[in-house]
């Protein structure tokens, strides 16, 4: 990649994680600060985590130029075509997040457990109205983006469609929607608090009472 390249990706990814940055006091929250920059691997990554937070979700999340495009998803990712999702974007996360699984202390932003479900790579299958190839982030910033799945759990082809809100400054809505190919099946993601990281094997219950135990997490 060239120095002035490289300069200007740098630069956009700072800028991508400010609003992360801004809601996190990484003295007192386990998550990742985004300084790492990269996460070992090949091809861009995805990783679907659960989150008991407030509110009980699952947070979806593909890696776009240098840092993860995150959705909040209360009823979690479908291999059911018929199965649409709602989709809530949230801020940019750095792609060390991919890799994050404990407790985010009380009164911190989002406090609460979190644990792996699922991970892996995708591919874009984005292309705009005429079929031609284009470039996954354009896809997503005009509403429509297609991409395959290789994951442990999650595989085949899914879209992401916008469905309310974008330039005009209203709070945006998305659907995430599995494709009708081969990996489809009537299967909804577990009950979250039975379902066991796809990492460590341990439930949200069980990752909170090790934090306890460690005296923190």
């Amino acid at each position: 990649m060239p120095a002035r390249e490289a300069s200007d990706r740098g630069t956009s990814d700072r800028r991508g994680l400010a609003e992360y940055r801004r809601k996190r006091g990484f003295g007192r929250t386990t998550e990742p600060s985004g300084s790492g920059g990269s996460r070992a691997g090949d091809g861009a990554s995805f990783v679907v985590q659960i989150h008991d937070a407030s509110t009980m979700h699952f947070d979806f999340r593909l890696e776009v130029d240098g840092v993860l495009k995150s959705w909040a998803v209360p009823k979690g990712p479908s291999a059911d075509p018929h199965a649409k999702r709602l989709a809530m974007p949230t801020e940019d996360h750095p792609l060390e997040y991919a890799d994050y699984e404990g407790v985010i202390a009380p009164g911190e932003y989002g406090a609460g457990a979190v644990i792996i479900w699922d991970g892996g790579t995708y591919r874009s299958l984005a292309t705009d109205r005429n079929g031609n190839t284009i470039p996954f982030a354009d896809a997503l910033e005009a509403g429509h983006a297609s991409f395959w799945l290789d994951g442990g759990k999650l595989h085949g082809g899914y879209a992401l469609t916008r469905t309310r809100g974008g330039p005009d400054g209203a709070r945006e809505a998305w659907l995430l929607v599995k494709k009708n190919d081969r990996h489809a099946e009537a299967h909804d993601a577990p009950e979250p608090r039975r379902a066991r990281s796809a990492r460590t094997g341990r439930t949200l219950g069980r990752v909170a009472s090790d934090a306890t135990a460690d005296g923190g997490s």
